[in-house]
């Protein structure tokens, strides 16, 4: 991790934890939650996901896609974000939701609405937050890419392996679409159709990516076994 990415996450915590006490206390109350999550090989953004606690676990699942998935991806398709990552605002604040009123995956927001990030502060380097939602729902059931989506779970038998499909197939969609509004966030007058197939091809290569490892893993356990027979 940066260095200056670890300094960053200590000054944030420290200013919401020296905000009053009566601000604490309602923001506890209410079931709002944050956990700040870093991109390991990047000095920017610090992700801050901002969540209800009744959604900790998939609180937790958006975290391990930005901390672990995003690093396990092929460095190829993790080198076209380079200038899109480097160009972010420095923190980027994901309001994260079980469903929207319009349908849609998520949005990128024209100013921060989640309040303790608002506005500029020390603790962020005096920036100005980036802001999107995510329907982490409407993810679950959207299909990326419906024809390799399809070829890919078929290789995979039932059980525990193809359990590993699904959710990292879920983290990996979760992913795109943080990567895809990031884009968006940087670059607001890029066409949709660009940045859609900037996020879809990294999800298509991740997964594909994953999906080799595990039989690759999965062949070499069955011919272990088969040789302890032998």
């Amino acid at each position: 991790m940066h260095p200056e990415k670890s300094d960053l996450q200590t000054a944030i915590r420290n200013y919401l934890e020296s905000r009053p006490r009566s601000v604490r206390w309602r923001e506890w109350l209410s079931g709002r939650r944050y956990r700040l999550v870093p991109l390991r090989d990047r000095s920017r953004p610090l992700y801050v996901i901002a969540y209800s606690v009744r959604d900790d676990a998939h609180s937790g699942e958006m975290a391990r896609a930005l901390e672990h998935d995003w690093i396990e991806a092929p460095a190829h398709t993790r080198e076209k974000y380079d200038e899109i990552l480097f160009r972010a605002p420095q923190l980027v604040v994901i309001q994260l939701d079980r469903t929207n009123v319009c349908g849609c995956l998520g949005h990128r927001h024209v100013s921060v609405r989640e309040a303790p990030f608002a506005m500029p502060h020390d603790a962020f380097g005096s920036e100005h937050a980036g802001e999107m939602d995510i329907a982490f729902e409407r993810v679950r059931d959207w299909q990326a890419l419906p024809l390799s989506d399809t070829a890919l779970d078929a290789k995979f038998l039932h059980g525990s392996r193809l359990n590993d499909f699904h959710a990292k197939q879920f983290r990996l969609r979760l992913l795109s679409i943080v990567l895809h509004e990031t884009n968006h966030l940087v670059s607001p007058d890029e066409p949709e159709t660009s940045v859609r197939e900037r996020s879809l091809n990294f999800y298509r290569d991740a997964l594909a990516h994953y999906t080799e490892n595990a039989i690759a893993t999965l062949s070499l356990t069955i011919d272990r076994s088969f040789s302890r027979l032998e």
